[in-house]
């Protein structure tokens, strides 16, 4: 899958940069989320490092056939239903697995949410785990897990620093009008 996922990303015009994450543990973030390809291009660009990062996926997903393949390509089952703690079902994977590179989204959602998530900073706190500001830049067709960002105990003040990362380096979604970088 390595080298076709090559093929893929080149013939569709991406640039990778850089490797996947070296820890065995980490989030990427993913950045701006505003088209489903999004999930494609970067399972292409993570298969083509020869590595498999993860993505929570509602467990009602992980019915033979369908969970063979969705387990395969990285999918982490959760429990949404009314009531459950994603979160801590987040943390219990993270700590009961050897490998995790979880991909996370801020936004929650592919519409425009100026109010980020962050699920994603309570999580790297309570495991431990780096955080890599990963992007997909539909502009200049450039994918990376991006640069690792170090938290502090202020989980709003991160996502601003978060948000200044992606303004300042000019990164554009697929419908770059469902993307905000506005605090």
């Amino acid at each position: 899958m390595k080298g076709i996922s090559i093929f893929l990303l080149k013939l569709m015009g991406w640039k990778t940069v850089g490797e996947k994450a070296p820890d065995n543990k980490c989030i990427i973030i993913g950045a701006p989320h505003t088209s489903a390809w999004d999930f494609v291009i970067s399972w292409l660009f993570y298969t083509s490092k020869g590595a498999v990062a993860n993505v929570l996926i509602k467990k009602e997903f992980f019915f033979w056939p369908l969970g063979y393949f969705i387990k395969k390509m990285g999918g982490l089952p959760i429990d949404r239903s009314k009531g459950a703690n994603v979160i801590r079902q987040t943390i219990n994977l993270i700590n009961t697995n050897e490998y995790v590179h979880l991909a996370l989204t801020p936004e929650g959602t592919r519409s425009l949410n100026k109010r980020w998530k962050a699920g994603f900073h309570i999580i790297a706190k309570e495991t431990g785990i780096p955080v890599y500001l990963g992007y997909f830049d539909w502009g200049r067709k450039e994918i990376s897990i991006g640069e690792k960002f170090e938290l502090s105990d202020d989980a709003r003040q991160d996502i601003r620093r978060m948000k200044d990362f992606y303004r300042e380096k000019g990164i554009k979604g697929k419908f770059p009008e469902l993307f905000s970088t506005e605090y």
